[in-house]
């Protein structure tokens, strides 16, 4: 190497404070110099190194000999030089340095200095060590994704995927990567993703990139599910790509529709709730007014046109009674009861029910847990689910029913509101038919929805069992598969009481008269308020009217003696029946309450010295109602 006088009469000219890492050696491999960047990675300061062979203060033991040959074969104009090599710090970190060797001689050409100039690889090293692991993070991330991530070209060929996109839509990596996005697209979407694709780069005009969108994804299996696509674009040495993450919406879309449905249903029952009690009213005047035009007549075919005109009123009544069920405002008699114990006391009955063609299976769970309803709603309930499943079945075949013990946790029913996470018992009636399509099951538990032909059931009896199931505190489901029958479930939560039998029916009194009584009739519809009042007279009560709450009070004020208030508990004016039987009990302590109302009202509204006569009713049910009361202690 050519001589630098400058550098051999200054050499701490050669050290430039913001290189890496320079060392300045005498031929005999002794340290002159280093600058600082180096007194920073050694550790060490100038002065404590000054004078020492690099390999016997700076270099590893087991790397001395070689840096020691290497300086060696560059003062003798050897190729290869001196080695990389560590570097030892003062607390024993090693960093691998790459040097790089100038060699400076005297004007007589005798070697003077041997500059040394190094790069810490350590840093390279640790960048390409953070890289490594930033990729396997990536990678990490990637394949531990719930959603489909894949990578396509600017011609619509898939480049790269992950492995939630082989379980979303069942095809493997291999079958996938090469082949055009389309793949994964129903025939009626695989021309317009082209089309997009194509217009976007020639125009730039977006439609999906950058913006996202819901369409429907095609598994291998053919089956289609809505998916959410959002698509990035990214330029790679040169290479426009498009990523697109897809999202399968099943879930959602499933729980969207379960809401609506379960909002449709509570609409309904609202709707019916109320017109039910507008019909109850009106069945109460015909009701009523048949039957004090039957103790008129003389005449057998007059008296026969009457009975039948109070059975059809009857027969409304009880058609409103199945709505009120659906509606939830039927006044229920809850008790604790065993499911298998009632299902075996009506198994007789419901054999003879489906008839012979069809071949009833019970299958009763051991250890079933007990529920608290009404034994009456709960009959009528099976005896509708083995009905409906017998009309599956017009040829015959097979009516299972069964009980077991189910656990519903918080994602079993998601969408529907009413429906709480616990414990209860499952009541499953199915049936060996041919099952229900989609769009008859999303309506099935609807009032007056039915499939059957005109004139043959009322399209109720599920809308009963619907109702009753969530009034009850629990819910109904029906799974259905065409080509594999029908399983409707009614779940009611599991009762820790004890077990306890209804109380039987009281016989009343022999005589069912009036004593001469005076009777408040408090209702607001007055054709209601007419009739009852001349029930009640007929009864042997002396009555007095009120169409209000209000009215009522002053009633009271005014005449003495009033023994009962009969009292409708919806009315208007801002006054409840309830709000009314508060009042009157302040002043006038004494005085009973019955209470009436269309909606068969709440359970539990009737307190001491109170009772509950539900819309329509006959006169002898209103009689022994009143004796009840007011012979009561």
């Amino acid at each position: 190497m050519p001589s630098d006088p400058v550098a051999s009469k200054h050499p701490e000219q050669a050290l430039d404070p913001e290189a890496s890492l320079v060392i300045v050696l005498d031929p005999e491999g002794r340290i002159l110099l280093m600058n600082e960047a180096c007194q920073a990675l050694t550790g060490r300061d100038l002065a404590e190194v000054r004078g020492r062979a690099i390999w016997d203060c700076l270099v590893p033991p087991e790397e001395a000999q070689a840096m020691e040959h290497g300086i060696a074969a560059l003062l003798r104009n050897q190729a290869g030089g001196a080695r990389d090599c560590h570097l030892i710090h003062r607390s024993g970190d090693r960093r691998w340095v790459s040097w790089s060797h100038d060699l400076l001689r005297d004007a007589a050409g005798d070697p003077q200095l041997v500059i040394c100039t190094g790069v810490d690889m350590s840093l390279e090293s640790n960048a390409r060590a953070a890289a490594e692991e930033g990729q396997a993070r990536l990678r990490a991330i990637l394949e531990s994704a719930v959603d489909a991530i894949i990578t396509i070209n600017d011609e619509g060929v898939i480049e790269s995927l992950n492995p939630a996109t082989e379980r979303l839509f069942g095809y493997s990596a291999a079958e996938m990567i090469g082949q055009n996005i389309s793949l994964l697209m129903p025939e009626s979407h695989r021309g317009a993703h082209d089309g997009y694709l194509r217009r976007y780069l020639s125009t730039g005009k977006r439609r999906m990139i950058g913006i996202g969108r819901e369409l429907p994804a095609r598994r291998k299996d053919g089956s289609t599910f809505p998916a959410s696509l959002s698509v990035s674009e990214v330029v790679f040495d040169g290479q426009r790509l498009f990523t697109g993450i897809i999202h399968d919406n099943s879930a959602r879309r499933a729980a969207e529709e379960q809401l609506h449905h379960a909002q449709k249903m509570e609409a309904v029952g609202q709707l019916t709730g109320g017109i039910a009690h507008d019909f109850n009213n009106l069945l109460t005047v015909v009701i009523g007014n048949l039957e004090m035009l039957e103790t008129r007549v003389t005449d057998d075919k007059s008296r026969s046109l009457v009975r039948q005109a109070e059975e059809a009123a009857e027969l409304g009544a009880e058609l409103i009674d199945r709505l009120m069920t659906f509606a939830r405002r039927r006044s229920l008699e809850p008790q604790s009861l065993d499911l298998n114990e009632l299902i075996l006391g009506l198994g007789d009955i419901l054999r003879r029910a489906l008839g012979e063609a069809i071949d009833l299976s019970i299958v009763l769970s051991p250890g079933l847990w007990q529920v608290r309803s009404d034994w009456v709603q709960l009959e009528n309930a099976l005896l509708n689910l083995c009905l409906n499943a017998r009309d599956a079945l017009p040829e015959g075949g097979r009516v299972t029913i069964e009980t077991e013990n189910a656990e519903v946790d918080g994602e079993a029913m998601p969408g529907d509101p009413d429906v709480r996470p616990g414990s209860y018992a499952r009541l499953s009636v199915s049936d060996s038919g041919p099952g229900m399509p989609p769009e008859v099951q999303a309506r099935a538990f609807e009032p007056f929805f039915t499939t059957k032909e005109p004139g043959v059931g009322t399209g109720l009896g599920l809308s009963m069992v619907y109702g009753f199931a969530r009034q009850s505190g629990g819910f109904a489901r029906i799974v259905s598969e065409p080509g594999r029958g029908t399983t409707v479930s009614l779940f009611l939560p599991r009762w820790e009481g004890a077990l306890t039998q209804a109380e039987p029916e009281g016989g009343g009194t022999e005589d069912m008269k009036g004593r001469g009584e005076t009777i408040l009739v408090v209702e607001d519809d007055a054709r209601v308020r007419q009739v009852t009042a001349q029930r009640l007279r007929s009864l042997g009560y002396r009555v007095r009217e009120a169409g209000s709450g209000q009215a009522a009070l002053d009633a009271l004020e005014a005449h003495d003696g009033i023994a009962l208030l009969f009292t409708d508990i919806i009315m208007p004016g801002g006054m409840t029946g309830r709000d009314l039987a508060a009042a009157v009990r302040e002043k006038h302590p004494e005085v009973k309450v019955l209470y009436t109302s269309g909606y068969a009202a709440q359970r539990g509204i009737a307190g001491p010295g109170e009772a509950l006569l539900p819309k329509p009713y006959r006169t002898s049910e209103l009689a022994m109602q009143l004796r009840r009361i007011l012979e009561a202690d």
